[in-house]
């Protein structure tokens, strides 16, 4: 006997008729509302724990919001679960903070690879196999966020590789960790390397996504980037991810126009 069913999944609680091919990924629960607006009529599917579901559409194509919590594991759970309910394309959207001193709080960061830091995807993908979003969702988002961005701080665009990692305090105080020398000296590595940004869930989206054999891609506005501050540079706080939601938006229909 298994406690999981061939129709209704068991942590998200939807089913293939009301999940769209097409999901978008926020972090936060409470912002799947605020991606739904942008859909003609959406509505709420289901909430269950960190999972919050609503499914609407654009250009005639059902899509799906559906948020993953915060980490690797719960995101995992989620692609899993719309995978078996019938979504082929998922765009992660949300924040991050800055690395490379070219970003500034507001700026847009697709992820084009994601540097495995976190643990979950040690169980999807071999240790020195990369997790790379889809090249045609990556070219969308990037379409997308030229079209939103200007040569100005907190409106520029960048595309490249991002660190994934699975201890948010690990990153924002890691002299207060026991591990502090291997943190630092990893975090120094990264910045030599050209990091853009530093977030939570990419990583792993990427490995569960080519473990099934469906698209991922992933857009993030960063809140800030302390390595900025550090440089004595000036910086922004970013306080929306509104420019973040309307690059996966209009990625989301550039892809269902080019599928077609």
């Amino acid at each position: 006997m298994s406690i999981l069913s061939k129709d209704l999944q068991f942590h998200i609680k939807t089913t293939s008729e009301n999940i769209g091919k097409y999901v978008i990924l926020p972090g936060d629960p409470g912002r799947v509302s605020l991606i739904a607006e942008k859909l003609e009529n959406a509505v709420q599917v289901v909430q269950n724990r960190e999972y919050n579901t609503y499914t609407g559409f654009l250009n005639g194509e059902k899509v799906s919001v559906c948020s993953t919590g915060i980490g690797g594991p719960s995101a995992a759970i989620a692609v899993e679960e719309l995978v078996k309910c019938g979504a082929h394309t998922f765009i992660r959207v949300g924040t991050s903070g800055g690395m490379d001193l070219k970003v500034t709080g507001g700026d847009l960061v697709i992820a084009q690879a994601a540097i495995r830091g976190d643990g979950t995807s040690r169980e999807y993908l071999p240790e020195d196999y990369p997790a790379v979003a889809d090249f045609t969702v990556t070219k969308s988002l990037a379409d997308q966020a030229e079209t939103l961005s200007e040569e100005i701080d907190g409106k520029r665009f960048h595309v490249g590789v991002v660190q994934s990692k699975d201890s948010f305090y690990g990153e924002v105080e890691p002299e207060t960790m026991p591990v502090s020398d291997f943190l630092e000296k990893r975090w120094k590595s990264y910045l030599k390397s050209g990091c853009l940004a530093s977030e939570m869930e990419a990583s792993t989206i990427f490995a569960v996504a080519a473990a099934r054999k469906v698209r991922a891609g992933a857009v993030l506005v960063a809140l800030w980037n302390v390595e900025r501050s550090k440089a004595g540079l000036p910086d922004m706080v970013a306080e929306s991810p509104e420019r973040a939601i309307l690059c996966a938006v209009g990625a989301i229909k550039r892809l269902i126009t080019a599928d077609k």
